[in-house]
């Protein structure tokens, strides 16, 4: 080796020391710290930002320099200030912040906070369904269906009870077990003020207030107010 050699490998290894980065290592427009080996051997190009049209002689330059925009928060609203990074985003804030929902469906007249919601929601009308099930082939009209129905398949049940560890399919079914643990009735009849821990409980008691009787016998016509009763009586009058 020759003592230059020498003397410039011993200032690279004292740096590991002092931490002291050299000028000539330091990219002048996006401030990077790059090593020696790879300033050497990365090609010089002319690359240009696509967001704000800055223009820069190495990919680890706009590299650097592209996560400083995927930090940015572009779109901001007039009326506060606040800044999304989506104009979606914006666009929902605009409309729950003035308390207006913007966009209407021209079939049934909802109204919809965002743009972005319309195609989903035209397809109740449409009958359209254009996600399906490779295994059974079932189809749906939102791909977040699709995604739960898979699930049935694989058996894959991805919320469980902190408490006990039972597993469930959907976030709503495992809100409604947790209330087996707390006790909690947040559901009250408004005519005897009984609570109940879900709505379908609380639904089916309501029919004792109303007298409907949705619950029908097919083979003497009689009916029930409740399905257990139904079942009650097909065991007792109709199984010989």
């Amino acid at each position: 080796l020759h003592i230059g050699d020498k003397k410039s490998n011993m200032e690279i290894h004292t740096r590991t020391h002092t931490g002291e980065k050299h000028k000539h290592l330091i990219c002048d427009i996006c401030g990077k710290l790059c090593k020696e080996s790879q300033r050497k051997t990365e090609r010089k190009m002319s690359l240009k930002c696509e967001t704000c049209g800055k223009t820069f002689e190495f990919i680890s330059c706009l590299s650097a320099h592209l996560e400083i925009h995927a930090s940015e928060k572009m779109y901001s609203c007039s009326t506060c200030g606040k800044r999304f990074d989506q104009k979606s985003a914006l666009d929902h804030h605009l409309t729950s912040y003035l308390g207006q929902k913007m966009y209407s469906c021209s079939i049934c007249g909802k109204k919809m906070h965002s743009k972005a919601y319309m195609p989903t929601h035209m397809r109740l009308h449409t009958g359209e369904k254009p996600y399906s099930c490779s295994i059974c082939g079932k189809r749906f009209n939102q791909k977040t269906g699709l995604k739960t129905h898979i699930r049935r398949h694989t058996g894959e049940k991805r919320y469980s009870c902190s408490t006990c560890g039972k597993g469930f399919l959907l976030k709503a079914a495992l809100e409604r077990h947790i209330r087996c643990h707390t006790g909690e009735k947040p559901y009250v009849c408004l005519n005897c003020e009984k609570p109940f821990a879900d709505k379908t409980a609380l639904d089916r008691h309501l029919v004792i207030h109303t007298g409907e009787k949705p619950y029908c016998c097919n083979s003497c016509g009689k009916k029930f107010n409740q399905s257990a009763n139904l079942k009650k009586h097909m065991m007792r009058i109709h199984t010989g």
